[in-house]
C-alpha cells in the first residue's frame, strides 16, 4: 500500500526491547471531493499514525512539514481500556520512505546585515 502526507510533528525514536528502535510520526493526507448536488469542494483532512522499524538514524530528516511518500501495511491495535470496552486504533507500518520535499526551516540563520558607520565630517572618528 501507498500513502502520501506531510508530517505533522517531527519524528521521535523508542527504544524497545532486545535493544530494538522504531521511528514514530504521524502524517496529513489532505483529500477533496464534491458532494452530489453541490457545486463546493470539501476539503478532508485524515492523520495518521505510521513506525518505522527499519532504521532510527532517518528520523532526523522526518521533520514536521516534510512531505513523504510511504510504502507498507495498516496494522491494527485492539485492546480493552480501564472503562473495560474495546478500543482499537490502525498505525501504518512503514517498509519503505521516500522524501518528496524537505521542510523549511523554522527559523533559518539570518546572515545579519553589515552594521552601517555612521557618516561623520570628524576625520579623527574614522574607523581605522
Amino acid at each position: 500500500m501507498e500513502i502520501t502526507g506531510r508530517i505533522v510533528k517531527d519524528a521521535s525514536v523508542f527504544k524497545v526491547k532486545e535493544n530494538r528502535e522504531v521511528v514514530n510520526f504521524s502524517i496529513a493526507v489532505n483529500d477533496s471531493y464534491k458532494p452530489k448536488g453541490s457545486t463546493e469542494t470539501k476539503k478532508i483532512v485524515t492523520y495518521i499514525d505510521c513506525s518505522y522499524w527499519l532504521s532510527a538514524g532517518l528520523a532526523q530528516w522526518l521533520r514536521k512539514g516534510t512531505l513523504v511518500q510511504l510504502f507498507g501495511r495498516i496494522g491494527l491495535n485492539v485492546y480493552i481500556g480501564n472503562d473495560a470496552r474495546a478500543h482499537g486504533s490502525l498505525t501504518f507500518h512503514t517498509s519503505d520512505i521516500k522524501i518528496l520535499v524537505f521542510a523549511q526551516a523554522e527559523n533559518p540563520k539570518a546572515v545579519p546585515a553589515p552594521k552601517q558607520q555612521k557618516e561623520s565630517d570628524d576625520p579623527d572618528d574614522l574607523p581605522f
